[in-house]
């Protein structure tokens, strides 16, 4: 049987997961879970990433682009990856990508801290 497009994304992105030892699952959503869940998701050195694979100039339906967005307005990665971008998998990870090319640009080690320092 023969792989479909999106299947292939899917693959390479899986590949350059493991390379860098990142936690992933694919969510299953029948019957029990959240419709429009990205079709990767997981973690990988303390950040939360959605990444929602299409083949081709697909793209998100309106559901899984309000799953994206809702997961970058709590500072996680989510991205949608297809042939153009899915050997920057660990770029993106890594944050060399994703602060290029996003709004959000915090260094996800740099520390922000909710309270005055005083001098002694």
């Amino acid at each position: 049987m023969a792989m479909t497009p999106e299947a292939k994304v899917k693959k390479v992105v899986v590949k350059h997961l493991k390379a860098i030892g990142a936690y992933y699952f694919y969510p299953v959503t029948g019957g029990y879970g959240g419709s429009g869940v990205p079709d990767i998701v997981g973690c990988f050195e303390g950040r939360f990433f959605g990444f929602e694979c299409k083949a081709g100039k697909n793209t998100p339906t309106p559901l899984q682009e309000k799953n994206l967005k809702d997961i970058d307005a709590q500072r996680g990665i989510a991205i949608v990856v297809n042939e153009e971008n899915m050997n920057e998998v660990e770029a993106i990870l890594r944050g060399y990508w994703y602060k290029r090319t996003f709004r959000w640009n915090k260094d996800p080690k740099q520390l922000e801290f909710d309270f005055e320092i005083t001098k002694r």
